[in-house]
């Protein structure tokens, strides 16, 4: 079996310094929602991220096209990635950017399950960190704070849908964990980047058709701020966000690596609050701080070995 290796200092930083950059990535979102309807937007955003991924790829003279054994395992990663993506967008139209960046990055509690469950039962030569009585404490009180924030109540000019909106976000939240554990057994065997090719190859038409059939063009006037906030979520997110967390997943635990996303809702709770002046009710204060915590108490002593 192919045992994670501890997480180093290098590791550390450039986990944490992409958990910094995908805080900003609901609340981009939100800002481009206002010019373009959510499928519409994702079909945008990975049009962006899947050239910038390519000119990389090219530049770093690494293969892009799949062999025949990789076709069917990109496609899964590709329906996989596009649904969650979909509920993403669809989630953050509903409700506020503060709930849902804090329920999405609660994700690591679906990928702890997920690992654990495939360590055990599947044939797949990974090995993620077993559930320990620490870590199922850290993963109680995360899904307890993942509770109270889906039955919250978000600022109401922020949230149209909050109930909706937040229980779809954590279904996002739950693709997104079995994402990572997927992912990283995907690529023990195919190139982080030729994964991230992929998974937005796949669902750049599934985008294209599912918005073309549901959705206008546009939601408003496409202003500058839209453009942006799709160049971010493409470039930086999609692009350069993906392919350094996949290289980290080749070599660490999905579960334990996910836990650096603790940094993701500060930052998204902080950013929302600057530029939609979301207020941080005691829901919103009390959900955050049980996430926390329970992803505390995993990644400071919750990791074997």
């Amino acid at each position: 079996m192919l045992k994670p290796q501890p997480i180093g200092i290098a590791s550390a930083v450039a986990a944490l310094l992409i958990s910094f950059l995908w805080g900003g990535n609901i609340v981009s979102i939100r800002v481009g929602l206002a010019s373009l309807p959510p499928i519409w937007s994702a079909f945008w955003r990975m049009l962006a991220g899947i050239t910038f991924v390519i000119l990389w790829a090219r530049w770093r003279g690494i293969p892009i096209l799949p062999q025949p054994a990789e076709r069917m395992p990109l496609v899964i990663l590709g329906f996989l990635f596009t649904a969650q993506i979909a509920l993403l967008n669809i989630g953050t139209s509903l409700t506020s950017p503060g709930f849902a960046v804090v329920i999405l990055n609660a994700y690591s509690v679906f990928a702890n399950l997920t690992g654990h469950l495939a360590s055990k039962y599947s044939k797949s030569h990974i090995h993620e960190e077993p559930l320990t009585g620490i870590r199922i404490l850290g993963l109680t009180l995360a899904v307890a704070g993942v509770a109270w924030l889906a039955l919250g109540t978000p600022d109401p000019a922020l949230a149209p849908h909050p109930l909706a909106g937040n229980l779809v976000i954590v279904t996002s939240s739950l693709l997104l964990g079995i994402r990572q554990i997927y992912t990283r057994w995907l690529v023990q065997s195919i190139h982080p980047v030729r994964s991230v090719v992929w998974q937005m190859g796949i669902s750049i038409p599934l985008f294209l058709a599912g918005a073309a059939l549901t959705e206008p063009p546009t939601s408003g006037p496409l202003r500058w701020e839209a453009v942006a906030a799709i160049f971010y979520q493409g470039v930086v997110v999609a692009g350069i966000c993906f392919i350094a967390w996949a290289e980290l997943l080749k070599k660490h635990a999905a579960g334990t690596l996910s836990m650096f996303a603790f940094l993701v809702p500060i930052c998204g709770v902080f950013l929302s609050s600057q530029v939609f002046s979301e207020a941080v009710p005691p829901t919103l204060f009390a959900g955050t701080a049980l996430v926390l915590t329970g992803v505390f108490v995993v990644v400071r002593l919750g990791q074997s070995g």
